[in-house]
């Protein structure tokens, strides 16, 4: 487990037999707190394909990272896209590794080392993680969302609105951050391995959660990180070919986000939520088995729990929410039509889970941006200023037509693309930036290796009016140049980044946060009598 998110009490012990020695059975018992945990209560008979030493071995932790393996510890040896796990092995033994999990049994081991071999290391990870927490997933109300955009956001506005009215502690672990309820910790992945998954779940437990949400990712599905979670309601969002996750095969990606819905994880939800405003939405709501209850929602029509009437501008979105049985005015903080999607989401889920929808619209009002969501900037300036995520062409050409919408006079973007990523939608990018704004600002994402050289000449294929395009490298300038631009009736949007803390140059991480660097330059503006 990464070394931050190691709870305090790292298990919960597994029952001995009454002779003091522990026992595999085809079933697993469950933990009793005080009890020691021995390998053989972690595991079933069918799931070892071959053994080599003794499962009476007492276990202190799970490792995957041979470099974090600590004594007492079982090491999964998962594989990997760069490296196999079979690799560090020996790394692992000689940090104290009771016990190896792999594919394949090692030649060689101590005599202090059990080795197991099973058909998938990951999917026996999720197992045994989950056995070896307690089973936290049991003792939360989890929720998960899935989709190439909006799951962010959703995750974070369930969060709240579950936490609603008195504060009560609520889960969430997204791209954003881990909120444990006792405290919150930095994400660096969005949906983490099943061990980080069931560790964070039981951190949320022990802390006074009663619910928990869970951003579900693609990556997360397919190398089964939540394999298992009994999730109370899942969420369908949108799905975009030009995601991250879905670029190479929008077919493949809509199959595994599909497993969150039909079962295939390991326990079918007990609702299934899902936007009708997709084409993707219909397709998968035909997909869910009969058992699971499914909730609609969406501008459409035919969705259940629907928004009539929208009206979007600088200041958030109004609309007349409705669902079976009642109806109610909303008026949201949140900037976007695609806001509007996402509050609709979380509301069709608490309605789903029971809640009372009229007194969910009561807290809308205390709803603020999700970081990096289209968030405002606000420091006292004329001018309008959003930070957002959009990396893509389609969200870029979505959030600056958001900005559009409430803005007098001109747009102007700042947008780069990251260095070491996929580089064949770095022209339509450049392209959305100049159809949606009057002016756009050229600069540097993450550079990371490739530099920003390269990065510019791919976006310059989508040039259209070169008199309309600035290219700076340093970031801070572009912004500093956009925000010396911007009279009091424009809007800037500095795009591609959100809420990220630093900026990534070759070998190098520095701290840059868009939202911290705008507000001190508008500050530095108006301390000289700027606008």
């Amino acid at each position: 487990m990464i070394s931050y998110l190691v709870s305090p009490s790292r298990a919960r012990r597994l029952p001995r037999d009454t002779a003091g020695r522990s026992r595999v059975s085809s079933a697993w018992t469950g933990p009793v707190l005080g009890a020691r945990v021995r390998l053989a209560d972690l595991l079933r008979v069918d799931e070892m394909l071959a053994v080599r030493g003794s499962l009476a071995r007492p276990v202190s932790g799970l490792a995957i990272d041979s470099r974090r393996v600590a004594p007492g510890d079982v090491f999964f040896a998962l594989p990997g896209r760069r490296a196999d796990g079979s690799d560090f092995v020996d790394e692992a033994v000689a940090r104290g590794a009771v016990a190896v999990v792999s594919a394949r049994l090692p030649k060689a081991m101590p005599s202090r080392v059990t080795a197991l071999q099973v058909a998938d290391a990951r999917e026996l990870l999720a197992r045994v993680a989950q056995r070896f927490y307690g089973f936290p997933d049991r003792a939360l109300g989890v929720i998960g969302v899935t989709g190439s955009r909006g799951k962010t956001s959703v995750a974070h506005l369930l969060r709240h609105l579950l936490g609603q009215p008195g504060g009560q502690r609520v889960g969430l672990i997204s791209s954003i951050h881990y909120d444990l309820g006792a405290r919150t910790v930095p994400a660096y992945l969005t949906t983490p391995e099943a061990l980080d998954t069931f560790g964070l779940l039981a951190q949320m437990r022990d802390s006074g959660c009663r619910e928990a949400v869970v951003e579900v990712s693609a990556q997360g599905i397919d190398q089964q990180r939540v394999l298992g979670v009994r999730f109370g309601a899942v969420v369908f969002t949108h799905l975009a070919e030009e995601a991250a996750e879905c670029r190479r095969d929008l077919a493949s990606c809509f199959d595994l986000k599909s497993r969150l819905f039909t079962g295939e994880l390991g326990v079918q939800p007990g609702v299934a939520v899902v936007n009708l405003d997709d084409l993707q939405g219909t397709t998968l709501r035909e997909r869910i088995p009969a058992g699971v209850r499914v909730v609609t929602f969406g501008e459409s029509p035919a969705a259940e729990v629907r928004a009539e009437a929208v009206e979007c501008d600088a200041s958030g979105a109004r609309f007349r929410l409705v669902w079976p049985g009642g109806h109610a005015w909303v008026s949201s903080p949140l900037i976007g039509r695609p806001n509007v999607s996402n509050l609709l989401a979380a509301v069709a889920t608490l309605w789903a889970l029971g809640r009372d929808p009229a007194a969910v619209v009561a807290a809308v009002p205390t709803l603020a941006a999700v970081p990096g969501r289209m968030e405002p900037v606000e420091a006292g300036q004329r001018c309008h200023v959003v930070v957002d995520a959009a990396n893509a062409a389609g969200p870029l050409e979505t959030a600056l037509a958001t900005v559009r919408a409430g803005t007098a006079g001109r747009v102007i973007v700042v947008v780069g693309a990251a260095g070491d990523r996929e580089r064949s939608g770095r022209a339509a990018l450049l392209a959305a930036a100049q159809r949606g704004a009057d002016f756009v600002i050229a600069t540097a994402d993450n550079p990371r290796t490739e530099g920003v050289c390269r990065v510019f000449a791919d976006l310059e294929r989508g040039v259209t009016e070169p008199a309309r395009v600035a290219w700076i490298e340093d970031r801070r300038r572009a912004i500093a140049l956009a925000l010396d631009m911007a009279g009091p009736a424009d809007a800037v949007l500095i795009a591609g980044r959100g809420h990220d803390g630093y900026q990534e140059m070759a070998d190098t991480i520095v701290p840059f946060d868009d939202r911290q660097v705008a507000r001190t330059l508008l500050a530095m503006r108006g301390a000289r009598g700027g606008s």
